[in-house]
């Protein structure tokens, strides 16, 4: 989506100064179009700014951003643009200045404590050419925190109840900052909105849910819902994925399908708006079944589901138990099939041998026939999972042996050994060694639990 222009620098007076200049300043808020993506006229744009050192030098990872986005999506708006900005009065002001003049909602969180460092309040008022002015209510609810607390108040304190002329405060029941509630008129006559939030996690969402949402509702804002759905895939790359789908990704009308893909899952993500959630269901339903039909097996799962789940309820399905040996992936497929509840007596539990004597104790594989064949082979492979399958008298049994050596340089890429034993014998592929280490365990042990599931499914080779 472009973004709308931006109110010009050449207005240090801040955006209503603009709105005042002989000079003017037009804003076109024409449809938009993000990507490629026509987005409806009346979808609200909004946009989130957090400010902090701490934020911008790495030492704190912003998770404020993520859940207002999701907040602000569940509501109907259109999150564009997240900024991260250090505690600079000048260079929170200009990106305030902004947001504000090409968003509908814009959010700012932190900096609204009473350190030297929280700048937010002078920053927002030089953006908009407007005096801190002191809020007799907020000042009064920051005296009441400390008497129920027994402490008294330090002057630097008064401090939090200045806000830009104005603004309407929003009572912070969980903290001494109070936040920001402002309506700023644009040069077109067109209003943004615009919330200043505490930075601390817990008082923002308080604040969000018990304040700011209800004061959006009754300004009429944020009357549509957006509902996501997301399918995950396996087993296909991410641009194998999208040529299987012509036209869906990223179409220009209907339901949004947007694309993701992480540690070797295809990550499909179906965005539909409507009035109420019955009706974002009802839109994204065919767009669910057609990726259905044209994916076909590799689609394993919805929502949270991993690979995990999927080969439970395929196990519970056909009334059939599994027991896993691992080497290479260190346990993980077991970690994660034993963290599924639904698992219980059908993932029946499994081995994890750090080095070959936990092959000959207790799977009992011989040491000279170890050697012969290479603790890499499928034959070893395929040797552990018949084993592990009669210790644990299971119907299938899953092996992920020894890794070869990870070698960048090499001409041709090694090969890891994967192996199953079910009821009519014993089968194993390879794969080739190319995968990162940092990734290689997680992506291994998603490719063996793949394995199970086509096999579970009857489409294995």
């Amino acid at each position: 989506m472009l973004g709308r222009p931006a109110f010009p620098s050449c207005f240090p007076g801040g955006i209503e100064q603009a709105g005042r200049s002989s000079i003017g300043c037009r804003c076109d808020f024409g449809t938009l179009r993000a990507k490629g993506v026509l987005v409806a006229q009346a979808q609200l744009q909004a946009e989130i700014v957090v400010t902090g050192d701490e934020i911008t030098s790495g030492q704190i990872l912003d998770t404020n951003s993520q859940w207002l986005s999701q907040r602000l999506e569940e509501m109907g708006a259109h999150v564009m643009y997240h900024t991260a900005v250090g505690d600079e009065v000048e260079a929170i002001a200009g990106v305030v200045r902004q947001a504000v003049g090409r968003s509908d909602i814009v959010l700012v969180t932190g900096g609204l404590g009473p350190t030297p460092a929280d700048v937010t309040r002078e920053a927002i008022a030089q953006a908009l050419g407007r005096k801190l002015v002191l809020n007799e209510e907020a000042l009064e609810s920051i005296r009441q925190l400390f008497a129920r607390r027994q402490r008294p108040m330090p002057p630097r304190n008064e401090k939090q109840a200045m806000l830009p002329e104005g603004a309407r405060a929003i009572p912070n029941l969980n903290g001494t900052a109070p936040g920001i509630d402002l309506e700023i008129v644009r040069p077109d006559g067109k209003k943004c909105r615009l919330f200043a939030l505490p930075g601390v996690p817990a008082e923002m969402r308080e604040m969000w849910i018990h304040q700011v949402l209800g004061r959006l509702r009754q300004a009429g804002l944020g009357t549509r819902m957006i509902l996501h759905r997301r399918l995950h895939a396996f087993g296909a790359g991410e641009s194998q994925i999208v040529a299987m789908l012509p036209g869906l990704i990223k179409a220009a009308e209907g339901p949004q399908v947007g694309i993701t893909a992480h540690e070797g899952t295809i990550t499909l993500r179906i965005a539909t708006e409507g009035p109420t959630l019955e009706a974002c269901q009802a839109a994204a339903e065919p767009i669910v079944q057609q990726i259905r039909q044209k994916l076909g097996h590799l689609v394993f799962g919805e929502e949270d589901e991993g690979l995990e789940h999927a080969v439970i309820r395929l196990l519970r399905q056909h009334k059939q138990r599994l027991a896993v040996v691992e080497w290479g992936t260190e346990g993980l497929v077991n970690r994660l099939l034993a963290a599924v509840p639904e698992g219980h007596g059908f993932y029946l539990g499994g081995m994890v041998v750090a080095d070959q004597a936990g092959l000959r104790q207790p799977l009992g594989l011989p040491e000279e026939w170890i050697a012969q064949h290479g603790v890499q082979s499928p034959a070893v492979a395929e040797e552990m999972a018949r084993r592990v399958r009669g210790l644990f008298h299971a119907d299938w049994a899953l092996a992920v042996p020894c890794f070869p050596p990870f070698d960048p340089q090499a001409e041709k890429p090694g090969l890891a050994a994967l192996a199953l034993a079910h009821p009519g014998g014993v089968k194993s592929r390879t794969l080739p060694y190319t995968a990162h280490p940092a990734m290689l365990k997680v992506l291994f042990a998603k490719h063996a639990m793949n394995f199970l599931r086509l096999e579970l499914l009857g489409v294995g080779g």
